[in-house]
């Protein structure tokens, strides 16, 4: 009855049309409601301005705006900025509101713990229309069954929808279009069909899809970019810095398309070099307001699945006119320095360049040259694909760039930055883009080598802008300190493996490094890595500068990877103006296109760790009943989650299938203790487990516990 009042505020109804509304047809019905009604006048939720008539008693303090999150039971929160505490949801409450809608609530207090409550009153913007799901077809109907742990409801579908093309069990894209009052499912179009559910294309179109993230360029988008001219012309060089006759090469994974970044090497004595960190410049093709710089902030960045990249720049751009290919002349922006084999700088320059790239290495390559030390004989020539040995140039120029790079690192850790060396899963594809085999990707010394000039370059650019007496406006990516709670909770979970955290040091970046070092190798480091990574705060971008706490920087920009990031594009532009004494004439339009980039960088995580994930289910499928070597990664009221050390692969032990007694969870101690024998199960445990059921559809692993023999 509220909930109708609060759908029609400042209307006023006697107790029949309510009761009509209600439909309470019954004497005793409408006597109860002419009580409730008299109660909730006295309570001041209504009021009665004339005899007989209703109407909400609206108290503003009451209503407030924020973002809903629906949790996997079906509940939800209301997070407000002007409240200290989330509003709580009840199911029944949500009224039709998605997980992240901008929703108005009412809000009261729950008379027995003072907690906030509310109902959702009216949704003020929809977080997304489009959904993921399967088709479940029905004779006269379908509905479009949803995955996701936060869709409470599916979608119906009306018969006259489910065209040949449509088949039962298919994963389709849905619309949202309304959700009768009587009804009790939203009504839905289709508006996709991706195929059969668990193939990988299809899978990896839906997740795309499910994350509102675009496969393919508009027409207009595509034409624009081929319409560019890529010819390198002389009144263009002539307002640049020539760096064509330095040496200059790239770093980069063997299986690249896109050169970001290409370095320059000149010896200038016997401790000091020239060093040019050359930066596609993207913002020389693409212009501020142009339907391709709209389409690049829309996007934002690329995106990494397993099997596929979906650019943020059409592939003429990132592939071709912005990509530093080999024995090819490109326009850049660069950093250059004049540095010490101490990593000490003496000069720097900022500004746009022209260089020619001599060579292009993989990382494999510069790191034979590191490990070896002498000139190897590479597999293929980039372009000609002969074999030929790497000139002493060449060869002198990795070898000095690795020491200065490793002196850059010495002294970044002696600051403080804290030391991240997590294992990447990566997956050898078949030709229809099936797993064939999990690898792992470290990072060795040629990875760390450009790695440090990139991070030389951004600093040192973020340095310009920010410290000065009066700053100019620049995209800062920012990393804010550790949440304390969890630092504390990550103390005593690691204390049960015997490590000492130290968190009353002034200094807890040398704490957590250490305790990092201290578990390399061991099998709870990949555990204790991800704990540690979870007390940190996500970085982001932003027109205002806290500094990076991982880095340990006090000014620190994205400027290396314009092709695939937009606020470096934005960095690009900013330090062009800031070059030419331009006044930047928005801040606030800045910070939007800064906070939309960090929104559409987690989309964009979330999406390549769903491809991840999904992989490593398909992989899996051809190991039903294999027994593997697995490390207890996490432990819930449901079950232990393992991951297998042999593939990395996680999947759970429900917590009804753990062998041998009844268990409950400890949530202090992250652990399942069982009621009768004390049997513990603990992070960082090993165990033997079997892999019962590989599920695609809810990207899900069953195991269970390999007992061993007496």
């Amino acid at each position: 009855m509220l909930s109708f009042f609060r759908e029609n505020p400042g209307k006023e109804y006697n107790y029949k049309q309510i009761a009509a509304v209600l439909e309470l047809r019954d004497t005793r019905g409408r006597n109860e409601l002419i009580k409730f009604l008299n109660l909730n006048v006295a309570s001041k939720q209504l009021k009665s301005p004339s005899r007989g008539k209703y109407t909400l008693a609206e108290n503003k303090k009451q209503y407030y705006q924020g973002r809903l999150e629906v949790t996997s039971s079906g509940r939800g929160f209301v997070i407000c900025d002007d409240l200290e505490q989330d509003i709580r949801i009840p199911r029944n409450g949500l009224n039709t509101a998605f997980d992240g809608d901008l929703v108005e609530v009412y809000c009261y207090k729950r008379k027995k713990n003072g907690a906030l409550e509310g109902e959702i009153a009216s949704i003020l913007e929809r977080k997304k229309t489009e959904f993921v799901g399967t088709l479940q077809v029905e004779k006269n109907y379908a509905f479009v069954l949803m995955r996701g742990a936060k869709m409470y409801t599916d979608f119906f579908i009306d018969k006259k929808q489910l065209t040949p093309e449509y088949n039962d069990g298919d994963k389709v894209l849905v619309r949202f279009d309304e959700w009768p009052k009587r009804a009790e499912s939203p009504f839905g179009t289709l508006l996709k069909n991706f195929g059969p559910p668990g193939e990988t294309s299809t899978e990896m179109h839906a997740i795309l899809s499910d994350y509102g993230l675009p496969y393919e360029f508009p027409q207009a988008v595509e034409e624009a970019a081929a319409a560019i001219d890529q010819r390198i012309l002389p009144e263009e060089i002539k307002k640049r810095r020539d760096f064509r006759d330095a040496l200059t090469f790239t770093i980069d994974p063997k299986t690249a398309k896109d050169f970001d970044d290409a370095l320059s090497f000149r010896i200038l004595n016997d401790d000091l070099f020239e060093v040019g960190i050359h930066i596609a410049d993207v913002s020389h093709y693409v212009q501020a307001g142009s339907i391709l710089d709209e389409e690049a902030l829309a996007r934002a960045t690329s995106v990494y699945l397993v099997d596929r990249v979906v650019p943020m720049l059409p592939e003429v751009l990132s592939n071709g006119v912005c990509s530093l290919r080999p024995q090819e002349e490109k326009y850049t922006f660069s950093a250059v320095f004049e540095i010490s084999r101490k990593g000490r700088i003496k000069k720097e320059w900022f500004g746009r360049t022209v260089i020619y790239s001599d060579h292009r290495f993989a990382y494999e390559e510069a790191q034979d040259i590191i490990e070896s030390r002498t000139p190897v004989v590479t597999e293929k020539h980039a372009l000609s694909g002969e074999s030929y040995t790497v000139g002493e140039d060449l060869f002198t120029a990795i070898l000095t760039l690795d020491e200065i790079a490793k002196n850059l690192r010495a002294d970044r850790m002696k600051k403080g930055a804290i030391s991240f060396d997590r294992v990447e899963v990566n997956f050898n594809l078949k030709e229809d883009n099936t797993p064939d085999s999990v690898y792992f990707k470290t990072s060795k010394d040629a990875n760390k080598l450009i790695e440090e000039f990139m991070l030389l370059a951004n600093k040192q650019v973020a340095r310009f802008a920010g410290k000065k007496e009066h700053p100019l406006p620049m995209v800062y990516r920012v990393h804010d300190e550790p949440d304390p709670d969890k630092l504390s909770n990550l103390q005593t979970v690691v204390a049960g493996f015997g490590y000492k955290f130290n968190l009353k040091t002034k200094n807890i970046n040398q704490s957590i490094n250490q305790l990092l070092a201290d578990s390399h190798g061991k099998q709870e480091q990949n555990m204790i890595d991800t704990l540690t990574i979870r007390c940190m705060s996500k970085a982001e971008y932003t027109t205002n500068n806290i500094g990076h706490y991982g880095l340990a920087f006090d000014f620190y920009a994205h400027f290396t990877s314009p092709i695939r990031r937009y606020p470096d594009v934005m960095v690009h532009r900013l330090l062009q103006q800031h070059l030419s004494q331009e006044k930047v004439k928005s801040v606030e339009q800045l910070e939007e296109a800064a906070a939309h980039s960090s929104q559409q960088e987690q989309i964009a995580t979330k999406a390549e760790r769903d491809s991840i994930k999904f992989m490593q289910i398909k992989f899996m499928e051809n190991h039903i009943g294999a027994t593997f070597e697995g490390v207890i990664s996490g432990v819930t009221d449901r079950g232990i989650y393992v991951e297998i050390i042999e593939n990395k692969c996680e999947g759970m032990v429900r917590i009804k299938d753990v062998p041998g007694d009844y268990y409950y969870f400890d949530e202090r101690q992250h652990c399942l203790v069982g009621e009768r024998t004390n049997t513990i199960y603990q992070l960082g445990d090993l165990l033997q487990v079997k892999v019962e059921k590989a599920d695609l559809i809810k990207r899900h692993l069953d195991f269970s516990i390999v007992q061993p023999e007496n």
